[in-house]
């Protein structure tokens, strides 16, 4: 399966817990400022790093939820940085909600695709750590940004960070899902269960 597919795949699912998510609680999210969505991945990425390094999670729950998370709030930022928060968490439809999550997950893709091809796909030669490594290092940097209020001298903005750790993410979830990488969830999994 071409790379297309398979983030085409993995992002159809991370869709869905979205749009099952925005059933339930609606745009609760839309009253986040951007700062907090950064500090939610940073949990998320965080709490995979953790189970990566202790071999043992003590919640019955491995590192692909979380690498969905950190696809989901991504793109729950990118949303936040284009409209601003809300003084009112659910002012946002579910329809509007999903096409705004569309139109960021096909951006995310093409920038992934764009990249892909100048680096010929190294990323399928890395360990699914160093994903979790490079997200983490994208966040302190967003923090950082933030703390700049945005005022960098030579960096990429928040956009665009966010958009890295959301394909980070996503080539995690596919190398899980489509067993390119064997062994670090199913290490962890097999610790953790004994």
């Amino acid at each position: 399966m071409e790379t297309e597919q398979q983030f085409r795949q993995v992002m159809a699912e991370c869709r869905t817990l979205f749009a099952n998510k925005l059933h339930d609680y609606g745009a609760a999210w839309r009253i986040m400022r951007p700062s907090s969505v950064t500090d939610q991945i940073f949990i998320k990425a965080n709490r995979i790093r953790s189970i990566e390094t202790k071999g043992v999670a003590l919640v019955d729950e491995g590192i692909r939820p979380e690498f969905i998370g950190i696809v989901n709030y991504a793109i729950v930022g990118l949303i936040q940085l284009e409209l601003g928060f809300a003084e009112v968490g659910d002012e946002m439809s579910v329809e509007e909600a999903l096409a705004a999550y569309d139109r960021w997950a096909e951006a995310s893709l093409r920038l992934m695709l764009r990249k892909n091809h100048d680096y010929d796909e190294a990323w399928r030669g890395m360990r699914v750590s160093s994903y979790t490594d490079l997200i983490l290092m994208k966040i302190f940097r967003t923090k950082q940004i933030e703390s700049l209020s945005g005022a960098t001298l030579v960096s990429e903005g928040i956009d665009a960070n966010y958009m890295d750790m959301m394909n980070y993410a996503v080539f995690g979830l596919i190398k899980l899902t489509f067993g390119d990488d064997e062994s670090e969830e199913e290490k962890t999994t097999e610790v953790a269960g004994r």
